[in-house]
């Protein structure tokens, strides 16, 4: 019988590793954008291993409070850390030199104390390093030079020493890093981390106040929190470069209409957050919050005297000791539920591609409700015109608008920003297109001319009238809302692709009623030519040829007075207050479209390709 066992053991060792492979894989899941609408569920308790290689670490910031950081080191010793090895970095700073012999005595003392208390306090769970300065070097280095992540899989808490945390955070901590870092499917690389402090202040300017229904226990928030914050490594590591790079180079942390440039003007390098607020808004990203209600938080900070406040405010929150409240603190709910909203605190909806008919007039749905919505072509349009574009809009406060382009990753980007747009490619193919506008030299603009007519007659449906205008355009005012003629149904500028088509009964008759099919038969006709009137194949002419035939009313404006051509003459001269748009050749080199716009004062993103102004409107 030994034979015979012998063949059966490599059998055995295969499955057995076959079985450890799927556990260890089952429970071990790697970040990733989620490409499903599958939502994975998790065991309570939760499992002590999320990964292998998974680190948690806890830095502390000291400097010369010990009765604040003797009740901070307290409470993080009485959290629940489910047997989890999590190691504690105590960073103390030096006390600044001082001519004042006097006062150098009192500082030793108070020093020594510090570090005495720290070398006896017991810290269990893991290692305590403790970090002491041989000189003072202010808050903003304490926190950038806190920590750089030695792996995707290891994390920091930052602690100032005057907070207080709940005994309860590291469970709701370690449960989001599952829900929302290893879940592929609740995973985003928008979010930088999670705040464990209540949400409180909005830093925009006249921006809304936080205001959140019961049912929302979970948030996404672009502002970072000071006090409880959980850093993931990928942005940090991200940031840490940026902030390397712009602080060389000698750029500023400056943002107009955000109260963090005030701070920074009076604080100067004292504080480190309006540098990170800067990154977050080039990059356009977000923090989870929680909304426990009744001011309730799972960490307090006590607001002692220090560099944040000349004398200590006390606790701004009440912290939580009670898993179940209301609500259960460690259900999570899925990403694709929960709001984001942006420094003026206005919901924003990340991720908006749109494919098809269906998705479109979802997306519609769900548009603020307001008369017109505008369409923009992004073919052939640089990054830098477009963010530019889009900065004009949040001055305009035009928030109904739609981009449309060929896939990519700036396209895909500005979805993730919070940008609604439409995949043209994928757009035209469900509706049957993509033969017509796969070949040719012309194939651009085939497919904006055909993507725009679908989402005309679409809106149109919904009772949205439609503004269309080309990436080569750029709006300085708000387009006709003053000088509408309420009996015309459309406007067509001849000279550049601006198209205007309201929502009425008369418009909607002539586009729903096979208007559509004519002009695919007309592009059609069009595309197989090898024509020297280039301009024929054009989204203007061909349409508002078609409406003409069908004796639709079509709008007449003075061109010179509504727009600007910019690249010939004196920009400055020929653009006055009262144009409402500017446009240029497509022809137009980058260079020269940004010298231009330099001098008319209407260049709005900064190196980044991020706007140099936030600007709140009140919902």
């Amino acid at each position: 019988m030994v034979g015979p066992k012998r063949h059966f053991l490599p059998l055995v060792l295969i499955s057995l590793a076959a079985f450890i492979f799927y556990t260890f894989n089952h429970f071990s899941l790697s970040p990733a954008i989620a490409e499903s609408n599958h939502r994975s569920t998790f065991p309570h308790p939760i499992p002590t291993l999320i990964h292998p290689n998974f680190n948690f670490v806890i830095n502390v910031l000291a400097f010369n409070r010990l009765a604040s950081l003797s009740r901070c080191l307290r409470s993080l010793a009485a959290a629940d850390y489910l047997g989890d090895r999590v190691h504690l970095h105590l960073h103390i700073d030096h006390f600044a030199s001082s001519d004042n012999a006097s006062t150098v005595d009192p500082k030793l003392r108070e020093a020594r104390q510090i570090l005495e208390f720290v070398d006896a306090f017991d810290w269990k769970f893991g290692e305590k390093v403790v970090h002491y300065r041989t000189g003072n070097v202010g808050l903003q280095a304490q926190w950038l030079e806190a920590w750089w992540p030695t792996s995707d899989h290891e994390f920091a808490f930052v602690v100032e020493d005057d907070l207080e945390l709940s005994s309860l955070y590291y469970e709701f901590v370690k449960t989001v890093i599952l829900n929302f870092y290893y879940n592929a499917s609740n995973y985003s690389p928008s979010i930088f981390g999670v705040s464990l402090q209540r949400a409180r202040f909005v830093p925009g300017k006249h921006g809304n106040k936080i205001q959140l229904d019961d049912k929302t226990t979970l948030f996404l928030y672009q502002l970072v929190g000071t006090w409880g914050q959980i850093l993931f490594p990928k942005p940090w590591k991200e940031f840490r470069l940026w902030y390397d790079e712009n602080k060389a180079k000698g750029n500023k942390p400056f943002l107009e209409g955000m109260v963090s440039t005030g701070w920074y003007k009076k604080l100067g390098e004292r504080i480190w957050t309006p540098w990170f607020i800067k990154f977050i808004q080039s990059r356009g990203y977000f923090n989870i919050y929680t909304n426990l209600l009744h001011e309730r938080a799972l960490s307090v900070s006590h607001r002692d005297a220090g560099v944040n406040y000349g004398k200590t405010a006390g606790p701004d929150s009440t912290l939580v000791e009670k898993r179940y409240m209301d609500f259960n603190i460690l259900e999570m709910q899925p990403l694709s539920s929960l709001k984001w909203f942006d420094f003026c605190f206005r919901e924003v909806h990340p991720g908006k591609v749109v494919t098809n008919l269906e998705e479109l007039g979802w997306l519609l749905h769900y548009r603020q409700k307001r008369d017109s919505v505008f369409l923009v072509n992004l073919f052939g349009v640089s990054d830098a015109i477009a963010r530019n574009l889009l900065c004009h809009f949040e001055r305009l406060n035009i928030r109904n608008y739609i981009l449309m382009g060929p896939p990519s990753d700036s396209l895909f980007d500005l979805a993730r920003r919070g940008h609604p747009v439409i995949n043209v490619d994928q757009f035209l193919s469900s509706v049957g297109l993509y033969k017509l506008t796969s070949e040719g030299s012309n194939s651009e603009t085939i497919k904006g001319i055909l993507a725009k007519i679908y989402v005309i007659k679409k809106c149109i449906e919904n009772k949205y009238s439609t503004w269309v205008m080309d990436g080569n355009m750029l709006l300085t005012s708000d387009l006709f809302s003053e000088s509408e003629n309420p009996n015309d149904d459309f406007f067509v500028a001849n000279n550049f692709e601006l198209f205007y088509a309201k929502s009425s009964s008369s418009s909607e008759k002539i586009w729903v009623d096979g208007f559509v099919s004519q002009i695919v038969a007309e592009v059609e006709s069009l595309s197989g030519k090898d024509t020297e009137a280039h301009y024929r194949l054009s989204f203007v002419y061909i349409v508002k040829k078609l409406l003409e035939q069908k004796g639709a009313r079509i709008g007449k404006v003075d061109e010179s007075s509504l727009a600007t051509k910019v690249g010939s003459g004196n920009a400055s001269e020929s653009f006055r207050g009262d144009k409402k748009l500017v446009y240029w050749s497509t022809e137009m080199e980058l260079d020269s479209i940004r010298k231009w716009f330099k001098e008319l004062n209407l260049w709005s993103i900064d190196n980044d390709l991020s706007c140099t102004a936030v600007v709140c409107h009140k919902s």
